[in-house]
């Protein structure tokens, strides 16, 4: 697993091993960080249900102001640490270790662009969809990656489904406030 592109382009990163873990693919990667390409630079990145790290190091990489990483697993925690400093991109990265809905119900800013992917299955999805839209701006999009066959809703709170993607069987869905599509 390799940042894509930016700053630390190419830069190897570490992730546990073991049925728990679940890196995205980095084919799909290229696809969410391809459809966002111009909404990543200067933005406030949400890494929930971190892992490695990798997607909001790779947003860091391509310019993002600040990550935040949340992942409940000191392990998972300790592994963004090193992959950050091993990427030299530390200085604008926060990481939480802690329940990613205990984060959220923390209310503790407003982020720009929201990564959920949390282990599938658990519910766990649905109840950080319900919450995150409280932490993302109007101008901001919440990305979703869950398994092909894991219902979603079509609206959460004022965010509302912009585009899904088919990856084999995973799918990513994009939600965005709904003042945002109308105008587009």
């Amino acid at each position: 697993m390799r940042v894509i592109t930016g700053k630390a382009r190419g830069r190897r990163l570490e992730t546990l091993t073991g049925e728990d873990v679940r890196p995205t693919a980095d084919r799909i990667k290229e696809a969410i960080f391809s459809a966002l390409q111009f909404e990543i630079e200067g933005r406030l990145f949400l890494d929930l249900f971190a892992g490695s790290g990798q997607m909001g190091i790779e947003a860091l990489s391509r310019g993002a102001a600040g990550a935040v990483f949340v992942d409940e697993s000191r392990e998972s925690a300790g592994v963004v640490r090193k992959n950050l400093q091993s990427t030299g991109l530390m200085e604008n990265a926060s990481v939480m270790n802690m329940d990613s809905i205990g984060f959220l119900k923390m209310k503790s800013g407003k982020f720009d662009i929201a990564f959920l992917d949390p282990p599938y299955r658990t519910g766990l999805l649905q109840k950080a969809l319900e919450l995150v839209v409280g932490s993302v701006k109007k101008t901001g999009v919440i990305v979703c990656e869950s398994p092909l066959d894991e219902e979603l809703p079509e609206n959460c709170g004022d965010f509302t489904v912009d585009r899904t993607y088919r990856y084999g069987k995973i799918k990513v869905t994009m939600y965005r406030h709904k003042d945002m599509l109308t105008e587009e």
